[in-house]
């Protein structure tokens, strides 16, 4: 609980008076202001918890213009075990430090694609700028914004010519690093299954397999009867309906947890061994196929570290530094002892 004297809230002069510091040194240093020694500014955010302070929001804006508050455009996302929990938690460890707060908006609104959400943020001054994820190529959101002036970083990148902010992982290296492992480990043939066509890691992810397969000749197929939007159980009957027909590949690459659940229990529900019958790579984003028996092969995807880097350069944007400046890559890597032979 906060230790406060009396029942009157808390201001930056009570601060300063038990700081034994200027009120003008209390601000900057809750504003996290470099030019403050970093002893006095610790000092000063400590006192400012144990006190219960808490800006106006109200008078900031009136003096400066901005909310000090961040959007993120939370659309629901069940193929990533906890996809949303992991962001915000990176997000909430980028913003700190900064006198920004973060407020998620769900919207489950898919046909609109978040625009209206957008629009009402921007027609209404409700933030400093707005995080969003399941970009497009020719994406409308990233559009509108950019035209609008409005400071954004997106989960994923697009086709559009105009430079803009983002954060993506590089799927084109997951799908081709699987790939290499799938064909290393003496699969002849190989599939993937893909996310719906209006998503840009779709073609990403395509880019990087049939780059591994060109290069060793392998056959290969794009999965067909279900997509990485569909349910669990439509991925399960999908792979269990290729792997009781003839001719099933050797070899199989799933861009994601729940996928990746779905197809293993395909695959020994109809009698198959795992790494023996059908060799998996899965994309992982929580540790889960570390747990998993047979083991499986997989490449971590980090995504609290995605949510540090998006509003790290939401605030760089904020600022206003120019967005083909602000655009970030996240390779891949793997986990210790991810894969069956290790």
């Amino acid at each position: 609980m906060p230790n406060r004297t009396s029942d009157q809230k808390p201001t930056q002069k009570m601060i300063a008076d038990r700081a034994g510091i200027s009120v003008g040194a209390v601000s900057r240093a809750l504003a996290n202001d470099p030019k403050i020694a970093a002893d006095t500014r610790r000092m000063v955010q400590a006192l400012a918890t144990e006190m219960g302070y808490s800006p106006d929001r109200a008078a900031q804006r009136l003096r400066t213009g901005r909310t000090q508050v961040i959007n993120l455009i939370l659309p629901p996302h069940e193929e990533i075990f906890g996809f949303g929990t992991s962001l915000i938690r990176g997000i909430t460890r980028g913003l700190e430090g900064s006198s920004f707060h973060l407020v998620v908006m769900p919207d489950f609104d898919a046909d609109a694609a978040g625009e209206d959400t957008l629009r009402r943020i921007v027609r209404n001054r409700l933030s400093d700028g707005v995080l969003f994820s399941r970009t497009e190529p020719d994406d409308t959101r990233v559009r509108f914004l950019a035209e609008a002036g409005f400071p954004f970083v997106s989960h994923g990148r697009t086709e559009l010519s105009t430079p803009h902010p983002y954060v993506d992982y590089d799927n084109y290296g997951f799908a081709y690093e699987a790939a290499r492992r799938l064909i290393a480990r003496g699969a002849r043939s190989l599939s993937i299954l893909l996310p719906p066509p209006n998503l840009s890691f779709r073609q990403h992810l395509l880019h990087g397999f049939m780059t591994a397969v060109r290069e060793s000749g392998v056959r290969h197929e794009i999965f067909e009867g279900a997509d990485l939007d569909s349910t669990p159980e439509q991925v399960r009957a999908a792979v269990e309906a290729r792997y009781r027909a003839p001719d099933a590949p050797e070899g199989l690459i799933l861009p994601g947890e729940v996928s990746g659940l779905a197809a293993l229990a395909a695959v020994q529900d109809i009698g198959l061994v795992p790494d023996r019958d059908v060799r998996l790579v899965v994309k992982q984003t929580t540790g889960l196929f570390d747990l998993v028996r047979p083991r499986v092969d997989s490449i971590f995807e980090d995504l609290p570290e995605a949510g540090v880097q998006m509003a790290q350069l939401l605030l760089r944007r904020i600022a206003g530094e120019a967005p083909e400046a602000l655009q970030y890559l996240q390779p891949i890597s793997a986990p210790v002892a991810s894969g069956p032979d290790r």
